[in-house]
């Protein structure tokens, strides 16, 4: 991705254009908030609201398909929601496991690959297996990339990757003046990705909450009142609409910008 100190803008232009998607972004991350509040709204347990935002998952997965968006990164459980109430976990676990047994046959027929970024040990026995079998079916699928970030927080990435690079150097594999901007993102959970073009969150709160931190330096926020649950195909569509709207600069002027594309 282009920066302030030097990278080329025209290398980040060229990759949008070699896409094919008619100007959509290569790759949307989406904070799905709101299942909790959706189902209070009714009235109903917040178990109701958690089952109705897998079938909005499947709305928009759907969609990015058909539009060739590369990358899709839904952020499902993050590292804090273990504070939640222990039996809303349990619940979150188990309709974690379920939705895996039945969609990884639905993906990998559609040509989608299904990953997974996290610290995934926590999680059951059970639920690794899926989401490693999950991983291994899909893995040369091409269409879509789904991205589900599981026990996933922005520091954590960051904290491993780190870790790893001090690792190298106390190994003798690297040296302090090995370490940069380039070197810290190849060994982010998310390091054979495009960084995310588009930002969504629903549930109305305006905030970014631990999710992707280095990977949204320059990405496009886009955030929304409408409750996950109720997020539909012609939601989705709006958020690319303002997306589109927007002049990307990665900090060029925009007279430079006319020059460069």
């Amino acid at each position: 991705m282009a920066t302030d100190d030097g990278n080329s803008l025209e290398s980040t232009t060229t990759l949008t254009l070699q896409s094919g998607n008619e100007g959509n972004p290569r790759h949307i991350a989406i904070i799905m908030d709101g299942n909790g509040r959706w189902a209070q709204q009714r009235f109903m347990p917040r178990a109701f609201g958690h089952r109705a935002g897998v079938k909005a998952v499947r709305k928009v997965v759907e969609y990015c398909a058909k539009k060739k968006i590369e990358v899709l990164t839904l952020f499902a459980f993050s590292s804090e929601n273990w504070r939640r109430p222990e039996e809303e976990v349990s619940l979150l676990m188990g309709l974690f496991t379920v939705t895996l047994q039945r969609e990884i046959n639905i993906l990998d027929r559609n040509n989608i690959r299904l990953r997974f970024i996290g610290e995934r040990t926590r999680f059951p026995e059970k639920l690794q297996s899926k989401m490693t079998e999950g991983e291994a079916r899909t893995k040369d699928n091409s269409a879509l990339t789904l991205v589900i970030a599981a026990n996933y927080g922005g520091h954590w990435d960051m904290c491993q990757a780190l870790q790893t690079v001090a690792g190298k150097i106390a190994a003798g594999e690297l040296k302090n003046q090995d370490v940069s901007e380039e070197l810290i993102s190849r060994h982010l959970s998310t390091t054979d990705l495009p960084e995310p073009d588009l930002f969504i969150r629903t549930g109305g709160e305006q905030r970014v909450s631990n999710f992707l931190l280095w990977q949204l330096a320059y990405t496009e926020l886009y955030f929304t009142e409408t409750l996950w649950p109720d997020f539909d195909q012609a939601s989705l569509e709006e958020a690319i609409k303002s997306f589109k709207g927007r002049q990307r600069r990665f900090g060029h002027t925009g007279e430079q910008l006319l020059t460069l594309t």
